[in-house]
């Protein structure tokens, strides 16, 4: 059994109403680093967060399997790559989002069906932003929710700018859309280009989803237009497109 300690901790005089102990205990080890003790020992972190090292321990244990933090050589402690990641996710949910909002709320205007922009998180896909269709027949994603890679036209847009082979991939990067019915969900059909940034990499794939019955395929001229539209609002660089 864990040791209780007779004095609370940081944590535990600061815990969220409601919340779960041992994450507020976790989220208190995380900020205990700063630019000004980016490395610190397994007994610093206890001094600091007011907890026994063998709680901090197995804290760290849990931190460092999320990648969130990472062990030196030295037996010190840092952040890791984990947190670059919510950072990223982060800085490209608040700062793209007076421009990219627009832009959905334009397509939808004009098509009449759901806009969204999807970046890669991991093996997945998230959904950064969304607009809704006005029709009461749509698809119900939400920002926030995670998609796969492999199926849906925002995924595949994703997953052919990673590289990947085979001839569905060669062709989106050859004609920069994704036009694709049923391959998410039989019911949905979707259409997705790619947004870039400034050094000419994929940044994220905008989407135009809808019921299959109402799908045209003429949609993939505004969502390309919009996708190129985004990228030079954005800074990006548009490439020539693959020749693979």
């Amino acid at each position: 059994m864990p040791r209780k300690s007779a004095t609370p901790s940081l944590a535990d005089r600061n815990a969220a109403e409601g919340g779960v102990a041992a994450v507020d205990r976790a989220l208190s080890v995380l900020g205990v680093f700063s630019a000004a003790t980016p490395l610190l020992s397994l007994a610093e972190i206890a001094v600091l967060t007011e907890m026994h090292k063998s709680t901090v321990l197995r804290l760290l244990a849990s931190l460092e399997h999320a990648h969130l933090v990472r062990r030196q050589p030295d037996g010190r402690y840092a952040l890791d790559a984990g947190i670059v990641r919510l950072h990223q996710v982060y800085a490209a949910s608040f700062s793209l989002e007076s421009v990219i909002m627009p832009a959905l709320r334009e397509l939808v205007a004009l098509t009449q069906e759901s806009a969204a922009f999807h970046v890669r998180q991991g093996d997945r896909r998230l959904c950064l932003h969304r607009v809704d269709s006005p029709r009461p027949v749509r698809d119900h994603i939400r920002p926030g929710d995670l998609l796969p890679l492999d199926r849906g036209a925002g995924g595949r847009i994703i997953t052919a700018y990673a590289g990947a082979a085979g001839a569905l991939y060669a062709r989106i990067r050859r004609e920069q859309v994704a036009v694709l019915v049923g391959d998410r969900i039989p019911e949905i059909a979707g259409i997705a280009a790619p947004v870039f940034n400034p050094d000419g990499e994929l940044l994220g794939a905008m989407t135009l989803t809808m019921p299959t019955d109402r799908f045209k395929a003429d949609y993939d001229k505004p969502v390309m237009q919009a996708a190129r539209k985004l990228t030079h609002m954005l800074g990006g660089v548009y490439p020539p497109p693959g020749k693979d």
